[in-house]
């Protein structure tokens, strides 16, 4: 039985800051199996985003899916600077 996502302080923070800029989010914790967090919608673009404390590692599972999607970024942001670099 898969275990329930865990949503950590880090997590909180930057949606919270992508909704302050406008950005849409949409978690997609529920899926598993290694897929990303969640999708940011940003003035036209969609990026699939992982994200991680400042020390926190990707799980092999994570690594595999990243892999095998085909080249397309799977983004790692480990706070609001990386999120506001990313959309700015």
């Amino acid at each position: 039985m898969r275990r329930a996502a865990k949503i950590d302080a880090t997590q909180v923070d930057i949606v919270q800051a992508a909704r302050d800029i406008g950005a849409s989010w949409v978690s997609l914790a529920a899926v598993g199996k290694g897929c990303p967090d969640g999708i940011i919608g940003f003035r036209g673009q969609n990026h699939l985003i992982e994200i991680k404390t400042k020390t926190g590692r990707l799980r092999p599972s994570q690594e595999q899916f990243i892999q095998a999607w085909n080249g397309a970024p799977v983004v790692v942001l480990r706070g609001v600077d990386d999120l506001l670099r990313l959309l700015t």
